[in-house]
């Protein structure tokens, strides 16, 4: 049987170790011996245990089918967290520049950076951490709790333990208060004997008993699977164990049939038995009466709703779709009364003790009504004023006339008060005669503001000259001065419509006379003039 393959670097090695084998079968070379100094057998595979079963009886292994011996380097310590292993007293050179730490660098500090490192002020030397390199094998390295200090998390149980114990103190506090008041209002009363009052003692040494099911003894919980699947938790069993179960009622095969699993009988097992005499009808009974059955609209309500658009959920609000549901019957009541009291109205109360007048019980009366060709009434009943869509005769906010029974001045108003506003409050002959003297102070301080008010005095007009300024009183245009302005004005209009006559070096006169404004003035053009076209 051939070795087990293994891998070689080269194809060197791989040949060397084909002489090796070669030459210990031959004798020239020493065997191979294991990790307990026997000699290995070569026609054994290496990856199988050094004695198999049907050579070595003795000694049966299964190690080489898996990886049964711990490497030494691996560890299952963890860092030691903030170990400090030496502390210097100065700067050492290439340690860290701003702490002066050895086991790391400036970039990979992470104490606050200082204004002044330590290098520079060789105080303040932070001392060395303890640097671990740790190797973990496959578990440790995937192992979310290692390094975990369980001691941590003391304080939290100690927190809910704290809690509990104040709970139950208080419970039981609460228990004894109650006791003693029921005690002492017995012990007040008149006619209390004796073993009412050591009941009431032993209730009150029972609550002294630190036990959290002292009250439970009553209550038998089983455990109940339904038909769905799952549990409905503990539930009470109200059954007396001297009546008869419900599913020996009736033996009939084909009589109501019973479910094992809900413990549910939902018809009666005896419908042909006198009703008085049965004390079982079947659970439908439940669901037909009481409370059940109010339940049962309620879910069916807030179904209904729901499929009509509104947002209403029986489970998930069940205070919201009772509310509504309430309001929906109140509504439906009012409605319903009302529908009713319309229909009296409308064709009477037969049964109401009111006599029926006599022409509408036999249908016809003595009085005379005569009609024209087109059916119209022309005599022998009054006619009937036809009615506005709109409401008539109704005052507010106690005005007694309608609004726009008044008008003055372009405005509509009541005529009780005299109010022009709308949705004004009434105010009667009293706001009539205030809102008089109102308006006769107001014309009395008009007339005496006009009387003080005092003539404005007279402004002296002044003569403006055509260009905008005042003139002066002895202002005299000279006639050559102006010819001479005009002959300028027009070379100055046309150097503006052709640039090219324009001189390179142009000398501005900011000094401008009376004639050169006359001038300007006789020479613009008004595009608003009609007659600008036949200046010259």
């Amino acid at each position: 049987m051939a070795t087990a393959s293994v891998a070689f670097k080269s194809r060197e090695d791989h040949r060397k170790q084909i002489e090796l084998e070669e030459a210990r079968k031959a004798g020239l070379a020493p065997a191979e011996v294991d990790e307990d100094g026997k000699e290995i057998n070569p026609h054994i595979p290496q990856y199988m245990s050094s004695a198999p079963w049907y050579l070595n009886a003795e000694k049966p292994s299964l190690k080489h089918q898996r990886k049964w011996k711990s490497d030494p380097n691996y560890t299952k310590s963890w860092y030691d967290r903030g170990a400090k292993v030496f502390q210097a007293e100065k700067y050492r050179k290439g340690a860290c520049l701003n702490c002066g730490a050895m086991t790391h660098a400036a970039k990979s500090c992470v104490e606050r950076p200082r204004k002044v490192g330590a290098k520079w002020t060789n105080i303040h030397i932070a001392p060395d951490e303890k640097i671990e390199t740790i190797e973990l094998d496959y578990d440790g390295k995937r192992d979310r709790w290692n390094g975990y200090d369980p001691s941590s998390y003391s304080h939290v149980v100690e927190r809910y333990e704290a809690r509990d114990a104040a709970r139950r103190k208080y419970v039981k506090e609460q228990q004894l208060k109650k006791l003693e008041e029921k005690n002492g209002n017995q012990n007040a009363e008149d006619g209390v004997n004796d073993v009412d009052n050591d009941e009431d003692d032993l209730r009150v040494d029972e609550a002294k008993v630190d036990e959290s099911k002292q009250m439970d003894f009553a209550k038998v919980e089983k455990r109940v699977r339904t038909t769905g699947g799952g549990s409905t938790g503990t539930v009470r069993n109200l059954r007396i164990r001297e009546d008869t179960a419900k599913y020996l009622l009736n033996l009939d095969v084909n009589s109501a049939h019973y479910d094992p699993k809900t413990r549910s009988m939902r018809e009666d097992p005896l419908p042909d038995a006198d009703p008085n005499e049965k004390f079982y009808e079947g659970d439908n009974q439940y669901r037909n009466s009481g409370q059940a059955l109010e339940f049962k609209h309620l879910n069916i309500h807030a179904w209904e709703a729901f499929d009509k658009g509104q947002d209403i959920h029986m489970q998930a609000a069940p205070s919201q779709a009772e509310l509504l549901y309430k309001n929906h019957k109140v509504i439906k009541e009012k409605l319903k009364t009302r529908t009713k009291d319309t229909i009296m109205e409308k064709y009477g109360n037969a049964a109401s003790e009111e006599e029926i007048p006599r022409e509408l019980l036999l249908g016809q009366s003595e009085r005379q009504v005569e009609y024209d060709r087109a059916g119209r009434i022309i005599k022998g009943q009054e006619t009937v004023l036809p009615r506005s869509k709109y409401e008539e005769d109704v005052f507010i906010n106690n005005h007694t006339t309608v609004w726009g029974s008044w008008w003055k001045d372009h405005q509509w108003g009541y005529k009780c008060c005299k109010q022009m506003i709308r949705n004004s409050y009434c105010t009667g002959a009293a706001g009539i005669k205030a809102a008089e003297a109102a308006t006769d102070l107001m014309k009395a301080n008009i007339d005496r503001k006009e009387a003080t008010k005092e003539a404005p005095a007279p402004v002296e007009e002044k003569q403006l000259a055509t260009w905008g300024t005042e003139v002066p009183e002895d202002l005299i245009l000279d006639e050559k001065l102006l010819a001479e302005a005009l002959r300028k004005e027009d070379e100055r209009k046309r150097e503006e419509k052709d640039e090219r006559k324009r001189k390179y070096n142009v000398r501005w006169n900011d000094e401008v006379t009376a004639e050169d404004m006359e001038a300007y003035r006789m020479k613009k053009v008004h595009h608003d003039d009609p007659m600008k076209d036949f200046l010259h």
